[in-house]
């Protein structure tokens, strides 16, 4: 009778350990998840990124926004929203590195900004081994542009809005003609790397650049969703999911052929 007792006993507390053991590993994994998600938000906060859960898709998949004024190197307002150069290098420097990341979705609602800053993230974009996909939203205005047309494929959506025209210069300018071959230079880096990187020409792109009718108090062009793409610059007029999906297709073709 004892003997049974005591196995009854032991068995009890064999039980007990290994419910405690499961409820303390739900625990931790609850802790876990919640450390993982806060984490995510405050990183989507700061830099406006995040990798995509590999658990719900069937590829990583990392999100970069491109929104606000993108900033050179020189500090804005704390009042206005921007997209820092120093954030997103060396993350794209990262992101090629990684053997865990399979593509880069690129998000944009952006004013314009730094020439040299903008053109810094194009090309580190263009150059990534990895497939790219870029949606305007709201609009890819003045810079935004080659950064819109920096990845392999590229999305408006139909309110969407670009804005093209030459290059601005603030501050004091000189009024001789080496700032206007300055200018020019500038001009032909931008032209040269969105015709490059799309189907427009570089005589239509500078036509919409020096349109005169379109803008009250500047000069230059906006297109509108489907206008990007009859034009060249887009490639085509989607949504999230349009965009996420040729990513997915994308990256799926790549692994095939591995």
């Amino acid at each position: 009778m004892g003997n049974k007792q005591d196995h009854k006993d032991h068995g009890n507390k064999e039980y007990k350990k290994e419910r405690n053991g499961k409820e303390g590993r739900e625990e931790e994994r609850k802790a876990s998840k919640a450390e993982a998600e806060k984490h995510r938000d405050e990183r989507i906060e700061s830099t406006g990124q995040l990798t995509l859960d590999e658990n719900e898709s069937q590829h990583n998949i990392h999100l970069i926004t491109i929104i606000g004024e993108v900033e050179g190197h020189d500090n804005l307002g704390g009042s206005s929203k921007t997209t820092k150069y120093e954030h997103i290098l060396p993350q794209l420097a990262a992101i090629e590195d990684s053997q865990k990341i399979d593509g880069v979705l690129i998000l944009l609602n952006t004013m314009g900004g730094d020439v040299e800053a903008g053109l810094a993230i194009a090309e580190m974009i263009a150059s990534l081994s990895k497939p790219t996909v870029s949606l305007v939203l709201g609009g890819s205005h003045s810079i935004g542009v080659p950064i819109a047309v920096s990845t392999d494929y590229s999305y408006i959506v139909p309110t969407g809005t670009m804005v093209i025209h030459p290059v601005r210069l603030n501050g004091m300018v000189i009024g001789v003609q080496q700032t206007f071959d300055y200018f020019k230079q500038i001009q032909n880096r931008i032209t040269g790397f969105v015709c490059g990187h799309c189907k427009i020409s570089k005589p239509r792109l500078e036509e919409l650049m020096m349109e005169t009718g379109m803008l009250t108090k500047d000069v230059g062009s906006v297109l509108v969703g489907k206008e990007a793409v009859e034009e060249g610059i887009i490639n085509a007029v989607g949504g999230i999911s349009d965009a996420i999906g040729h990513l997915h297709d994308m990256i799926g073709k790549i692994k095939d052929d591995k």
